[in-house]
């Protein structure tokens, strides 16, 4: 006799309901990833049944939104009544396009949050909640490539940058890319259960959901570290560029001699700590010269140099050639 499955019936009211609303020029995968691991969740194998869990796309009218790459989603409703969802997700934009949501959908999320319906901000969706004046309050999750930004936005708020997501409270904020995916996997295990998280993120190709306690990715090869303190203590370098620890202070902070530190700094990496701040903030030095948006004096300031000769002179040591040189090699530009 064939094996027949027996489906849950349409009707039943689903577990979770999550409305999703598009900035403009929203990161086509920070929504892609979310998405599929609650519509793998939300039905038999791979099936897409919107059954256990459900996802609308809104907008102040439906129509098409373009995605960072060009693609466009389709909005199928109106915003209307939020409280029709159990959460409402914000796919943040570019930094530095402008008005990423209309005031009416900003508006929106205000009534969302009056109303008791939990926000979360994917990638810089949580530049959205915050500028809504919705993070006030709330500890907030952003990635380290845009940590600057943020601060620059919002200088009385201080973003976790050593996680891949955080959740506090009824605000939900992750980095963006993969993190959406595991933040995703956190709420279907909250409201479906752990066995339906995990299936989606295996047919996905994910081995496991992790932690929101999970480190962002983003250190150079050289210093991903396998000792759990020296994680801790680069991701705590890594959160505060312009003013560079000293490992005394480091030490201090994780809660061990500074002796213990080194010592396990050179057993790990084979550097001291301070070796791998100079080789970090370096790191970070050239991923704002490839961006060319700021002057060398800018970014000397920001990567905890003392001024850019001091800058200059470190970076030609490492590189050969001065940080201007660099850029231009890049094809880019800036002055400094």
């Amino acid at each position: 006799m064939r094996h027949q499955t027996q489906s849950l019936p349409a009707k039943q009211p689903a577990r979770l309901r999550v409305g999703i609303l598009l900035a403009r020029r929203f990161t086509l995968a920070a929504l892609a990833n979310f998405i599929d691991v609650l519509r793998l969740a939300a039905d038999e194998g791979d099936r897409s049944r919107p059954i256990l869990c459900s996802w609308r796309v809104v907008a102040m009218r439906p129509g098409p939104v373009e995605s960072s790459c060009g693609l466009y989603v389709e909005a199928e409703d109106s915003l209307g009544d939020p409280t029709r969802f159990d959460y409402i997700a914000v796919v943040g934009g570019l930094i530095g396009e402008g008005q990423w949501i209309s005031p009416e959908a900003e508006a929106w999320l205000c009534r969302a949050a009056a109303s008791g319906v939990p926000l979360i901000g994917l990638c810089t969706g949580a530049f959205i909640l915050a500028r809504a004046g919705l993070m006030q309050g709330y500890r907030c999750c952003v990635s380290w490539f845009h940590r600057e930004d943020f601060l620059e936005l919002f200088d009385q708020m201080l973003p976790v940058s050593d996680q891949i997501f955080v959740v506090d409270r009824d605000r939900l904020t992750c980095s963006g890319g993969a993190s959406t995916a595991h933040l995703a996997a956190f709420l279907v295990d909250r409201h479906i259960g752990r066995a339906a998280a995990r299936k989606s993120l295996s047919i996905m190709i994910v081995d496991d959901a992790l932690a929101a306690e999970r480190p962002q990715p983003g250190l150079p090869v050289e210093l991903r570290a396998s000792d759990a303190l020296v994680k801790r203590a680069l991701l705590w370098m890594q959160q505060f560029p312009e003013t560079p620890p000293t490992a005394e202070r480091l030490a201090r902070q994780l809660g061990v001699s500074r002796r213990t530190l080194e010592r396990r700094f050179a057993e790990d990496l084979a550097i001291s700590p301070a070796e791998a701040g100079r080789r970090m903030r370096l790191a970070q030095v050239r991923a704002l010269l490839a961006r060319g948006e700021k002057s060398v004096t800018q970014i000397a300031a920001e990567t905890g140099f003392s001024d850019v000769s001091h800058l200059i002179r470190v970076f030609r040591a490492a590189e050969g050639i001065t940080p201007e040189a660099w850029r231009r090699a890049q094809g880019g530009a800036g002055g400094t």
